[in-house]
């Protein structure tokens, strides 16, 4: 026989509650709500109710609604999914509400955010954003935020560009997803760096793309080794500004190399400009995008490395050639996010807080970078161009992820460089150190653990090798 609408009703919130998906405490529904919301009579709801109270699962505060109990009896333990340990997703996420690390990367001081400003933004932004029409909103973004952008770009990185050019996204990587769509087919080529972001190659594998690994020097992406080896490539992501991880910017010559390739080739460049706004020596060299007669760079920015990663807020700017085509892509499938931080960053930029805030992280971190590159003294490699990482170099033998692992468990976060590499024969061990959130307090006791840890797996490193 066939349970009644009641019977499962009561099974399913029973379930849910041993299983821990409603913890103690949890206000439920009242029996109107939940009744409408299932489309079953609220008596049916109250007997499901009932039922549970007499179980003691439930408890009833009247006027104040139906909760939880405090008092559960014993669960045997829920198996849960686990993330997969993946190089490639511990570098996308980190514990919840956790704090920087010292030496991780990709995270701006935590102690240096300007935190009483950003909250007055955000409370006039919610209130801004209360009153915003009952309708749906430009795929692109706010007006008012894509406004300051391109204001911006053609002050700080010599981009000119119109605001309806300009597309917000969540973060870099809905950027990349979005581009590809537009630009990419499953079976293309795209020239990657060698080193480079491995969530770039991890991104363009997902989307059926063909990573071919190009390396590159001081002067940046070797182009005339990605003609000579995948002339046929229809993609290219670079980090010209400050590449990533390395942190030497582009020269001239390889920038005009790399537009006339893409031109000669009806090819397009991906510019994530990683940390452009960050130089720490000298002047940042303006953007790929402003030097694009052809109409083939799409610009890439976020809010993450300048403000808080947390926001998930970044930007493209297309050019005037594939307007129409992200614009359709974004409208179906890829609209921005939610209004009210695009409002407050937008405040932030109009006001003058953000230039404010990146003079004095400039500032900062370069004498965090000094403070660090003093205690590492040799071991250090001059590779980066003032970038916001020093490189670390390790003997072959030393396995780089295996320290990464002893130091998080003592509360460090170097980052592998061999993880940058897109393997053999290229690939070396290294470590990369973030100076962001290091201070002339902590900086001597985190080398000294991480040079004990380093310490401790070269020994053994050598030691299997004998």
């Amino acid at each position: 026989m066939g349970r009644t609408i009641g019977d499962q009703l009561t099974q399913s919130i029973e379930t849910a509650i041993m299983d821990g998906r409603l913890s103690a405490g949890a206000r439920l529904p009242s029996w109107r709500d939940l009744a409408s919301q299932l489309g079953i009579a609220r008596g049916t709801v109250k007997v499901a109710y009932d039922r549970l109270i007499d179980k003691q699962l439930l408890v009833s505060h009247g006027p104040a609604g139906t909760r939880v109990s405090d008092h559960l009896p014993s669960r045997a333990p829920v198996a849960r999914l686990m993330t997969p340990h993946d190089p490639f997703l511990s570098l996308g996420m980190s514990a919840p509400g956790a704090p920087p690390r010292v030496f991780q990367l990709g995270v701006p001081a935590e102690d240096a955010f300007p935190a009483t400003t950003w909250s007055r933004l955000l409370v006039q932004a919610s209130r801004k954003a209360g009153r915003l029409p009952l309708s749906y909103p430009d795929p692109r973004g706010e007006l008012g935020l894509r406004r300051e952008i391109a204001a911006y770009l053609a002050v700080a990185r010599s981009i000119v560009c119109h605001e309806e050019q300009i597309f917000i996204t969540t973060g870099f990587t809905a950027a990349l997803g979005l581009i590809i769509d537009v630009v990419a087919l499953g079976t293309s080529k795209a020239w990657v760096e060698d080193p480079g972001y491995p969530l770039t190659r991890a991104a363009l594998a997902l989307k059926g793309i063909t990573a071919v690994p190009i390396p590159v020097d001081g002067e940046g992406l070797d182009v005339g080794f990605g003609m000579a080896t995948a002339p046929d490539a229809t993609l290219a992501v670079v980090t010209p500004g400050q590449q990533a991880p390395l942190g030497m910017t582009m020269s001239l010559a390889r920038r005009r190399a790399l537009l006339d390739w893409s031109a000669a080739s009806d090819a397009f460049i991906i510019e994530d400009d990683y940390l452009g706004e960050l130089q720490l020596k000298g002047r940042a060299a303006p953007a790929l995008a402003s030097l694009d007669a052809d109409e083939r760079v799409i610009h890439v920015g976020t809010f993450s490395k300048t403000i808080s990663p947390a926001l998930r807020l970044g930007f493209l700017v297309a050019p005037p050639r594939l307007l129409d085509r992200i614009l359709r892509r974004a409208l179906f499938l890829s609209p921005a996010p939610a209004a009210v931080v695009q409002i407050a960053v937008a405040s932030f930029l109009a006001e003058g807080h953000f230039l404010r805030h990146l003079r004095k992280m400039r500032r900062l971190y370069a004498e965090r970078s000094a403070i660090l590159s003093e205690i590492a003294g040799t071991m250090t490699e001059d590779l980066n161009g003032g970038g916001l990482a020093l490189v670390i170099g390790l003997p072959e033998a030393v396995d780089d992820a295996a320290i990464v692992c002893r130091a998080r468990a003592v509360g460090l976060a170097p980052s592998p460089l061999s993880s940058w590499y897109a393997g053999k024969p290229r690939s070396r061990p290294g470590l990369l150190l973030g100076v962001t959130n290091i201070t002339q307090q902590t900086a001597q006791i985190s080398w000294e653990t991480l040079q004990r840890v380093v310490g401790e797996v070269t020994q053994i490193s050598v030691g299997s090798r004998l």
